[in-house]
């Protein structure tokens, strides 16, 4: 079968077409013929080499890839799916090195859910891994009806999740944005638009003069970002909170790896996409052969949605 792979860290040119032997289901597994698998910086960081140590020794080449579309094409003892099922899973490589963007991807029974009603494969690719951070970080703060929420990264594809994600949970949300993402940031569930930046702590304190009570920082803005929190209040952040943070506030880090098999959340999410609850939103689409091209243009900034490799 044909998969991304990468025998070599480096920049997007290191990603080349490999061809890798048909796995075959286990205990509560499924093999799923994959149709679309979402893009993300995980991928990036993964060929970059920036955590290269996790894969030292490990059999080239690693593939990436942590969410994926397609159709179950066989089914271990006990699973519980059947072959021919439309399905969305997230994938975790794991200390094999292996993702979803490859042709055939095994996965746990419980990684999987069912296709959005009406949703492309394409599209559906875009759910999985990026649909449960979101969850998961609304879940770590813990806010209750009424609360303020503010989103930074908003328009990406995890701060677009989160934001209307929020809205069903009763929140207030504030979303930073770009001027050419205004309408869409507010699309999405914000109800109060700020301008992004490194400022963007003080904008969102001109419209919450007592700090948010929670906050996603799917920016990545780290200690920049604290000014905008009330003292006690509770930032979940997509990766590692650089720096300390001050007035009580609490930093709690998603780690979506460790939610893979929520099937119930999985299936949740799939019921609100398919509902048109959740927007799914793809970048653009693109072959394994030209995988190296996805990369580039996520890399280079102003993507909204996912871009795709399709099979």
């Amino acid at each position: 079968m044909r998969a991304v792979g990468i025998n070599r860290f480096g920049g997007p040119e290191a990603l080349e077409v490999v061809e890798l032997p048909v796995e075959e289901p286990g205990e509560g597994e499924v093999r799923v013929r994959v149709a679309a698998a979402a893009v993300n910086p995980t991928d990036t960081v993964l060929r970059a080499g920036f955590r290269g140590e996790m894969y030292d020794g490990v059999e080239r080449p690693l593939v990436p890839g942590m969410e994926l579309a397609g159709v179950v094409d066989a089914v271990g003892p006990g699973a519980g799916w059947k072959v021919g099922d439309e399905v969305v899973a997230i994938v975790v490589p794991g200390p094999r090195g292996r993702g979803a963007q490859a042709e055939q991807v095994v996965v746990p029974a419980a990684s999987v859910a069912p296709l959005p009603a009406g949703a492309s494969f394409a599209e559906g690719s875009t759910l999985p891994m990026n649909g449960l951070t979101a969850r998961i970080a609304l879940d770590l703060l813990g806010l209750r009806p009424g609360e303020t929420l503010a989103v930074t990264g908003a328009a990406g594809a995890v701060g677009g999740y989160v934001m209307e994600l929020a809205k069903l949970d009763g929140l207030h949300v504030v979303g930073d944005a770009s001027e050419r993402d205004r309408e869409l940031v507010a699309r999405l569930g914000a109800d109060v638009v700020v301008p992004r930046g490194n400022d963007v702590a003080s904008a969102i304190r001109e419209v919450c003069p007592d700090g948010v009570d929670g906050l996603v920082d799917a920016a990545l803005l780290n200690q920049k970002i604290l000014g905008a929190v009330r003292d006690g209040g509770r930032i979940a952040a997509v990766r590692p909170f650089q720096g300390e943070t001050e007035r009580g506030i609490t930093a709690h880090l998603v780690l979506v790896a460790d939610h893979a098999t929520e099937s119930d959340a999985l299936a949740e999410l799939s019921r609100l996409a398919g509902e048109g609850k959740l927007t799914l939103r793809v970048a653009g689409t693109f072959p394994p052969e030209e995988a190296g091209e996805a990369h580039r243009r996520l890399e280079a900034g102003g993507v909204r949605g996912r871009n795709v490799i399709v099979f």
